[in-house]
């Protein structure tokens, strides 16, 4: 089978949690190929994701590495078996893949927690409001693009469709709540519908006021909390694709700001108040 062009964020991520565990075992890449019974490339493209591997041999390498983490050989081997599709393939080849990896993303995560600071969370903009703030970051996008882009936005929301709900929680700043991409019609229906995803049993919405003061530079972030800590994703808002940190001192350093910007947001009671008085005033 030849080695995959593109691949996702998530078979990159488990190649490379691979690489950590043959480094710490002070392995070169040939000795890990000799005992697969193949060439060192072999395992330079397990390793950058071009090569599939089953669950089987994640724990064959596990346990040539002498990994003793049980949970996280056990969630490797849990990411090798991934192996259906997502309706988030169908638009491989029509919208970049960092848009791709972000809805796997959120559909492999088994919480999520984000901040954003100058616009509604992604998953739940409404489409005309989405549409509105693609065309404020993209002007001279193509139709098909734009639709496509609105259209993989708003499909987002299969996770809180399923038998059991992601767990989101949101911390959206005043400025978000204020920031008009669109008309008043177009911003108040966004508003409206936060304010109704904010009673949904999987949702956590908590305003952060313009009154409180926030410490250091804050900027819009995803954090996707994984089956165990260590293979946690933090993905860096961008208008134009999505990038990842997995880094251990990353990680620290995000559930830290989480922890900074929960302390100063409004408790979701008051919350949902404040975005009923913002629409109201639209």
């Amino acid at each position: 089978m030849p080695p995959r062009s593109y691949p996702t964020a998530r078979q990159k991520r488990l190649g490379a949690e691979l690489r950590k565990l043959r480094e710490r075992a002070g392995m070169s890449g040939s000795e890990a190929a000799a005992y697969l019974g193949g060439e060192r490339a072999q395992i330079s493209h397990i390793e950058s994701g071009r090569y599939g591997v089953s669950d089987q041999r994640v724990r064959r390498l596990a346990a040539h590495y002498s990994a003793n983490d049980k949970h996280l050989v056990d969630a490797l081997a849990g990411m090798a078996e991934e192996r259906t599709k997502g309706w988030w393939d169908e638009y491989r080849g029509i919208l970049s893949p960092g848009f791709l990896d972000l809805a796997e993303l959120e559909h492999r995560a088994t919480y999520l927690r984000s901040i954003q600071m100058l616009n509604i969370p992604g998953v739940f903009q409404t489409e005309a409001y989405a549409r509105d703030l693609i065309r404020s970051g993209v002007s001279d996008l193509p139709a098909t693009e734009l639709n496509a882009r609105v259209e993989h936005r708003v499909r987002r929301r299969d996770i809180f469709d399923r038998p059991t709900p992601t767990l989101f929680e949101a911390f959206v700043h005043e400025a978000a709540l204020r920031m008009r991409y669109s008309d008043t019609g177009t911003m108040k229906e966004q508003l409206d519908f936060l304010h109704e995803v904010s009673s949904w049993p999987s949702v956590t919405i908590r305003v952060i006021p313009f009154s409180e003061q926030i410490t250091g530079s804050v900027h819009s972030v995803l954090y996707a909390g994984a089956s165990i800590p260590a293979l946690d994703t933090v993905q860096i808002d961008s208008a134009f694709d999505a990038g990842f940190l997995d880094a251990e001192a990353q990680l620290a350093r995000y559930r830290e700001l989480f922890d900074s910007i929960e302390s100063i947001s409004l408790n979701t009671k008051k919350s949902a108040q404040f975005i009923h008085r913002i629409a109201q005033e639209m």
